[in-house]
C-alpha cells in the first residue's frame, strides 16, 4: 500500500505560484515553477529562494552529545566550535557510507545533524542505537523545522534588508541564532549550490511569513522562487555529492574521494567504521580506487547515471549524475573512472548512450567556482 507524501508547511503556497511538484524521498516537493533554466541562472547572477524542508533535523543534547558524535560519525565533533558547522558522514561497520551530513553545534552540549531527506530516518535509528553507553539524548525534530535557503551573489543583500543579525561577521559553515523578519531563526551560511547563501531553520508556523517576506524583499534584486531541479544542476556544476549517486553504502569516504573527512586521530580513538575505514586508507594508497571526475560533452547528448564510461573499447567507469550544464552550455557529468583514465585532458574517452560511444573531455571538479 502506497503512502501518501508528507507536505511541507508552503505546500499550498507552492501550489498557489503555478509550481510543477513531484515525490521526492517521500515529500511532495516543488521541481520548478517556471524555468529551471531561469531558476538556475538566477541562483547564479542574482538569488533564488528554495524551500528544503524536507531535509532531516536531529537534536542531540547532553553532557556526552559531542563525544557520542565523534563515536557514531567519521568526523572529530569535539572540536566544532559553538555556532560552527561541519561536513561529516555516518558509516556501517564496513565502512560504507549511510550518509553525508551536517552537525551544527548549537551550544556546548547541544548539536543538531541535517541528515538527507531519504536517509532521515535511517540515520535516526542509528545515532540512537549507538547512543547506548553515553550520557546524550538523540530527538527527532524534523516536524519542529522548516528550512528556507536563499542562495546566490545577491543573498546577502537580501537577507540584510529584513534582519540585524551579524551577517558580515557570520563565516562559511558557520550559524547564529536571530530573528529574519520577525520571524526567530537559526540563520546558517551553507548552502549546496556553489553559491554564497544562507539557510534559514524556523519553525514550520513561521515558514510562510518568512517566504513571503523574503520574495518582497528580494524582488528589486532578480530573487525568484526555485525548484529542486535547478538544485540539481548548480550542485551537479559545483562538483557536490549526492546520497545515492556519487556517495552509496557501496563506498567508503575514501572510495569517494572524500577521506579527508575521516579524523582517525580524534580524541578517544574508536569510533564506528575505524578498523575497515583504516584498511580502506592503505587500500586506496597502494590501489588507487576508482577516482571521481568531470567530463564535459563535445556534442549535445546528456549522460545519465549508470551509463558507462568508455575508453578503447573498455568500460573504464560509470556516470554518476549528469544533466545540460546551463552555465557551461553543454552537457555535463561526474563519474567514477579507473585511475589510469582520470587524468584531466585524457584523450579517447566517452561515454556509452545507448549504443553510441560519445566523446566527452575529462576535466577536474569542480565545473564552476564562483568568484569570491
Amino acid at each position: 500500500m502506497s503512502t501518501a507524501p508528507r507536505l511541507t508547511a508552503l505546500d499550498a503556497l507552492h501550489r498557489s505560484l503555478g509550481a510543477t511538484m513531484t515525490d521526492f524521498a517521500g515529500w511532495d516537493m516543488p521541481l520548478r515553477y517556471a524555468s529551471e533554466r531561469d531558476e538556475h541562472h538566477a541562483v547564479r547572477t542574482r538569488a533564488g529562494l528554495f524551500d528544503l524542508s524536507h531535509m532531516g533535523e536531529i537534536t542531540v543534547t547532553g553532557p556526552q552529545a559531542a563525544a557520542f558524535l565523534s563515536y557514531a560519525l567519521v568526523g572529530n565533533i569535539a572540536t566544532v566550535g559553538e555556532g560552527r558547522a561541519r561536513y561529516t558522514m555516518i558509516v556501517a561497520e564496513d565502512g560504507g557510507i549511510l550518509d553525508d551530513l551536517i552537525v551544527y553545534r548549537l551550544a556546548d552540549t547541544e548539536f543538531m545533524v541535517v541528515a538527507n531527506a531519504g536517509n532521515a530516518q535511517l540515520v535516526l535509528d542509528t545515532l540512537t542505537a549507538r547512543a547506548g553507553g553515553f550520557d546524550a539524548e538523540v530527538r527527532d525534530d524534523r516536524d519542529a523545522y522548516a528550512l528556507l535557503a536563499v542562495q546566490g551573489p545577491d543573498s546577502p543583500a537580501v537577507l540584510k534588508s529584513v534582519t540585524d543579525a551579524d551577517l558580515d561577521g557570520l563565516k562559511y559553515y558557520a550559524g547564529l541564532p536571530g530573528t529574519v523578519a520577525g520571524v526567530p531563526a537559526l540563520i546558517a551560511r551553507t548552502g549546496y549550490t556553489g553559491e554564497d547563501g544562507f539557510e534559514l531553520f524556523v519553525a514550520p508556523e513561521h515558514a510562510e511569513q518568512l517566504w513571503k517576506a523574503l520574495t518582497e524583499a528580494g524582488a528589486p534584486y532578480g530573487l525568484i522562487p526555485c525548484g529542486l531541479s535547478c538544485r540539481d544542476t548548480l550542485r551537479l556544476e559545483a562538483g557536490m555529492p549526492l546520497y545515492g549517486h556519487e556517495l552509496t553504502t557501496a563506498l567508503t569516504p575514501f572510495d569517494a574521494g572524500l577521506g579527508r573527512v575521516v579524523k582517525f586521530e580524534k580524541e578517544g580513538g574508536d569510533f564506528v567504521g575505524r578498523e575497515a575505514l583504516s584498511a580502506a586508507a592503505e587500500r586506496a594508497e597502494t590501489t588507487p580506487p576508482r577516482k571521481l571526475v568531470g567530463l564535459v560533452a563535445e556534442g549535445r547528448r546528456v549522460p545519465r547515471a549508470g551509463y558507462p564510461v568508455v575508453a578503447g573499447g573498455n568500460v573504464v567507469g560509470e556516470v554518476t549524475s549528469g544533466a545540460p550544464s546551463p552555465t557551461l552550455g553543454k552537457p555535463i557529468a561526474m563519474a567514477y573512472v579507473d585511475a589510469a583514465y582520470a587524468a584531466p585532458g585524457t584523450e579517447g574517452v566517452g561515454v556509452d548512450i545507448r549504443g553510441t560511444h560519445e566523446p566527452y573531455e575529462v576535466v577536474a571538479l569542480p565545473f564552476y567556482k564562483r568568484r569570491k
